[in-house]
């Protein structure tokens, strides 16, 4: 083995141990364009639909192990002024509690599974910087389904059935 090989031999190995997710990407599961099936919260006994009974939502992972996620009321009524910033006290309202958009990094394990994440930028200013684990974010994918429960700081739990889009 040449001195170069031994190099290169060397570097591949502490980059696999230094990160190890960056080589999970043909064993990745959550890789590909998710959509919103349905969407529930729990709070005390008691269970809701998150969005409404046929919420709208995308989720997108990339083989870079970045995220993008924004979720949808379909039933939230759109503004009276179509310029961005002059929203109504009422129509800003409906517009944060009928959705959620945020967007930041993922991690997975050797066997491709989802172990955390941080988000780096949200319509909800106070997630920016969050640090998940699977102690509060779980998603499971079985073939072109996924389901992803989430316990909110506040104890909520959010329970999400996303497809596989094809």
């Amino acid at each position: 083995m040449t001195l170069k090989n031994s190099v290169l031999a060397v570097g591949a190995v502490i980059a696999f141990s230094v990160f190890p997710t960056a080589f999970a990407g043909e064993q990745n599961s959550l890789i590909g364009t998710w959509r919103m099936i349905s969407a529930t919260v729990e709070h005390q006994g008691s269970s809701s639909d998150a969005y409404g009974p046929n919420p709208h939502g995308w989720l997108v992972f990339t083989p870079e192990l970045t995220f993008v996620e924004v979720l949808t009321d379909p039933r939230v009524p759109p503004f009276r002024s179509n310029v961005r910033g002059e929203g109504t006290d009422e129509e800003n309202r409906a517009a944060m509690l009928g959705s959620i958009g945020f967007f930041g990094r993922y991690t997975v394990n050797q066997n491709g599974e989802f172990t955390g994440n941080t988000v780096e930028g949200s319509t909800f200013p106070n997630w920016v910087g969050a640090v998940r684990t699977q102690d509060d974010l779980q998603l499971k994918v079985d073939g072109d389904r996924m389901v992803e429960d989430f316990r909110r700081p506040d104890g909520m739990k959010v329970h999400i059935v996303w497809e596989r889009v094809k």
